[in-house]
């Protein structure tokens, strides 16, 4: 999955060592946006009350060990989603594992179902779902790598017209380029924003363009990849973004959001940014979030809406950065951003593994809760890549539902 308040990637090479960075979570307000009086009605909202999701969580584990196919997704992470118009919900991963799993007893006798150490790694993948379950991955890797030594990572997705205005619908998915990068760029140096256009309903991959090309920033801890999250509202696209970070200086990143008008998100000049003061296009995005020092956001958090008021989703900062999320409330896009408040620790599948990435999944909500993800993989970098094809659990999604509601 692309970077977050616990990244876990490759070294260099498929099917390497995973590498873990720790970007705190929690957000201070670096300077009023949008004042709360201009949105009326806009109620406090925190985390009330949470369970676990036990069914979405099984639903990937037997499509994962399910060896019908072995060309198909077997587990990955920065796991993102999009309801498609014909109802099916399209899942979209990261780093991701093909291939065949062997159920236990393997060879060294655990329990756990295993994959073979050379397992096929790809940067990306897409898989169909269709009435709560797994049914098909789309061939892999659904975007192609733009360069040697570079990749695509996919995050935030949205139906939307073709252009502002028109009747056909297309599937618009952003993407985050990397490519190998020297310690402490471990997990990829960030390069471009880009966003790529998928046909309805066959999802054909028709064009990728870049809307934000970071190269020229120097200093890469600066360089801003916009698409975690998406929210939609009043006929824009607000899209939210974060840098990296420096993981010895600077142990939080900051958080960033731009608007397209609806039908614009492959047009880089329909994309404005917050500046600090307003929307502008072709402007240097300013943080919303985060002072860069004690505080901040992982560059993958997610947004979503409850009635009138903006929700962020992050991993907490501190000593339970590696496994408790935490929200924070807006009447806004841009902020001001209030809390923490809210916290929760999901269950972790053994001791050792860290939770990362959490992201909303409206398409699922029912019963007035909200489905949120988040991703696992092994803390421990130096035998990280042998115990993921030991115990195949250990790089899947996990599920969780929440309620939102007034701070007590």
């Amino acid at each position: 999955m692309p970077g977050d308040t616990v990244r876990v990637r490759r070294l260099t090479g498929a099917g390497t060592a995973a590498a873990l960075v720790l970007v705190l979570g929690a957000v201070l307000v670096t300077g009023r946006s949008e004042d709360d009086g201009g949105r009326e009605g806009c109620p406090p909202r925190t985390v009330v009350s949470w369970a676990p999701e036990p069914g979405l969580t099984s639903a990937f584990a037997r499509y994962g060990d399910d060896d019908a196919r072995t060309d198909d997704w077997t587990g990955g992470d920065g796991t993102h989603s999009v309801r498609l118009p014909d109802g099916r919900l399209l899942w979209l991963f990261s780093d991701t594992f093909l291939g065949r799993v062997h159920r236990p007893p393997n060879p060294a006798g655990e329990a756990y179902a295993w994959r073979d150490g050379g397992a096929p790694l790809v940067r990306n993948s897409a898989v169909v779902m269709r009435g709560g379950r797994p049914e098909a991955t789309l061939p892999a890797p659904l975007f192609p790598d733009p360069a040697p030594g570079s990749w695509r990572w996919p995050v935030a997705a949205r139906v939307e017209p073709r252009s502002p205005g028109a009747a056909e619908r297309v599937l618009r998915v952003l993407l985050w380029v990397r490519r190998h990068g020297a310690p402490p760029w471990i997990y990829g140096e960030p390069l471009a924003t880009e966003v790529a256009t998928l046909s309805l309903p066959a999802l054909r991959l028709e064009s990728v363009t870049t809307v934000l090309d970071e190269r020229r920033t120097g200093d890469l801890s600066r360089r801003v990849l916009f698409g975690t999250t998406l929210v939609a509202e009043d006929g824009w696209t607000y899209v939210y973004g974060g840098d990296d970070g420096r993981p010895a200086s600077r142990p939080a990143s900051h958080a960033y959001v731009a608007r397209v008008p609806e039908g614009g998100l492959g047009d880089p000049a329909a994309w404005e940014y917050w500046d600090g003061s307003g929307w502008r296009s072709r402007a240097r995005p300013a943080p919303v979030l985060g002072d860069g020092r004690r505080t901040g956001v992982g560059s993958a958090f997610t947004v979503t809406r409850d009635d009138r008021t903006y929700v962020l989703f992050t991993m907490a900062a501190g000593a339970e950065g590696l496994a408790t999320v935490t929200a924070y409330w807006a009447c806004s896009p841009a902020g001001p951003w209030h809390g923490p408040a809210g916290a929760f620790t999901p269950a972790l599948p053994a001791p050792g593994t860290a939770a990362y990435n959490p992201q909303a999944h409206p398409g699922l909500g029912r019963d007035g809760r909200l489905v949120l993800s988040h991703d696992v993989n092994w803390l421990d970098t130096s035998t990280a890549a042998g115990m993921l094809s030991r115990n195949v659990s250990l790089y899947r999604p996990r599920f969780v539902t929440v309620r939102l509601g007034p701070p007590e």
